[in-house]
């Protein structure tokens, strides 16, 4: 819908085009009637309107409206059309419906007064819709067309940044940064969802005010990181970040990748530059672009030069241990933490000479790695191979592939023998006097990962016990027999 000819557009004729297409939505016009028949309004808002206005799909999307209409008669209509609907958001003045795919929010005219420091708006009900539409924080998203009738109205000048493909703050950037810095990030991740670029003003007052994001508590960053961090435009997003001097505030193992560079002395690719290009070839997954993100965050402390050559031994060790700290102080849960570590520490090995694995090697790379990560850690490794050389890249990754295909037969046999240790719990126990425990666990699996390795027959329970003993001893474990 935007178009060349936006000089010569009347905003009126916009506005009825941007209806017409909102009111395509069976839901939107039975909302909109329901509100009609009492002496209501509603408008289209944020970034749905946005989007109606870039001409992307929305049938699925979720709905910003604002509405004269008090929260409590808001809740009462919505009701009325027998949609489930919620009312967490009702002291803000936001009444939540859910008549379908996706939801609608419905919110009352508002004005927000910030005091001080304190981040949380005093939020008073307000008559305008244009005093409604400036106080918020993107001019792209300071636009809206009345469901009934009327023209767009844009106050802050959001039609003609849409057209620029530029992403300006409404009204004073630091006065709107200081309000609520979480709005730094927001910038920059409305840029990396578009395509935009950042005016010269809001990227002057981010770079002023960059420190002031420490205000703002971990899971409010974390959020908003992810989000960036699942745009499709992610590496320009990262980008921005570290060159608007956010990462450092976000992440600072990840600022501190723009420094480490060989500068033409030492054969290693700019750090940076490479984990943004890998975090770029992985799909949008939140677990796979953590794991991209930070997968060599671990060779800065690791770098050492031998006889002219470059090593990065055990980054993928040392970067575990920095990710765990990371992931943990921008309080990410425990099971996505877990799977980022696991992928970090386990993303040499398809880059090893695998063509020279025997069959029990694969299986039992395959068994350490673990079935359910085996597919992240495979995608990993595809987007790792980052180098600069086609024929280079080429040849990595027929070998990838080859081990893929070997690590798929693995598991396809592995479920077909369904092979078991020679020596059962209860055995173990009769012949070490060891009492039930996770001691015992360790011995069956040390002895059925032998069978799967083709080390020792599934039968064979005077040689299990042998090998037993044996790992026992190497392990510390004492039998009282």
């Amino acid at each position: 819908m935007m178009a060349a000819e936006h000089a010569e557009l009347d905003l009126g004729d916009l506005g009825d085009r941007v209806r017409g297409r909102a009111l395509q939505r069976a839901e939107l016009r039975r909302l909109e009637a329901q509100f009609r028949r009492q002496g209501r309004h509603l408008y289209v808002v944020g970034g749905y309107l946005r989007d109606l206005l870039l001409d992307l799909p929305v049938d699925a999307k979720d709905v910003d409206l604002a509405t004269d209409a008090p929260p409590d008669q808001t809740l009462e209509m919505v009701r009325r059309l027998g949609w489930p609907a919620y009312d967490v958001g009702k002291r803000f003045g936001t009444i939540g419906a859910r008549p379908g795919e996706g939801t609608i929010e419905i919110t009352t005219f508002r004005t927000d007064v910030y005091r001080g420091d304190d981040r949380h708006p005093e939020v008073a009900f307000g008559e305008s819709i244009l005093e409604d539409l400036v106080r918020r924080d993107l001019t792209i998203n300071s636009m809206t067309v009345n469901l009934r009738v009327g023209p767009l109205l844009d106050p802050a000048g959001g039609l003609e940044d849409l057209r620029r493909r530029r992403i300006r703050i409404t009204g004073d950037p630091a006065q709107r940064f200081a309000e609520d810095p979480l709005r730094l990030m927001r910038v920059v991740r409305f840029a990396a969802q578009l395509g935009f670029h950042l005016d010269d003003g809001t990227e002057t007052a981010v770079r002023r005010t960059a420190g002031s994001l420490a205000l703002v508590s971990r899971e409010r960053v974390r959020d908003e990181f992810d989000n960036i961090l699942l745009s499709p435009r992610v590496a320009f997003g990262l980008r921005l970040l570290v060159d608007l001097d956010l990462m450092a505030q976000i992440a600072p193992p990840i600022d501190a990748m723009k420094r480490f560079t060989d500068e033409g002395k030492q054969r290693f690719k700019n750090l940076l530059t490479h984990t943004l290009r890998v975090v770029e070839n992985t799909p949008p997954d939140r677990v796979l672009r953590l794991a991209a993100l930070l997968h060599d965050v671990g060779k800065p402390r690791t770098l050492s030069v031998t006889n002219g050559q470059v090593h990065f031994f055990e980054h993928e060790r040392v970067g575990a241990a920095i990710a765990r700290d990371l992931l943990t102080s921008l309080r990410y849960d425990t099971a996505t933490t877990k799977e980022v570590l696991a992928l970090i520490q386990s993303h040499m090995r398809p880059a090893a000479d695998t063509d020279t694995w025997t069959d029990s090697a694969v299986r039992r790379f395959v068994r350490e790695v673990g079935e359910e990560r085996i597919e992240n850690l495979f995608a990993l490794a595809r987007a790792d191979v980052t180098s600069s050389n086609p024929r280079k890249v080429s040849g990595h990754m027929l070998r990838l592939e080859r081990l893929i295909a070997r690590s798929h037969q693995a598991i396809e046999e592995m479920h077909a023998v369904k092979p078991e240790s020679p020596l059962d719990g209860e055995a173990i126990m009769a012949l070490t006097g060891l009492k039930p425990g996770p001691a015992i666990g360790q011995i069956k699996t040390y002895l059925l990962n032998l069978v799967l390795d083709d080390e020792l027959a599934a039968d064979d329970a005077a040689g299990a016990e042998q090998r037993m003993r044996q790992f026992m001893a190497e392990q510390g474990i004492e039998s009282p027999h």
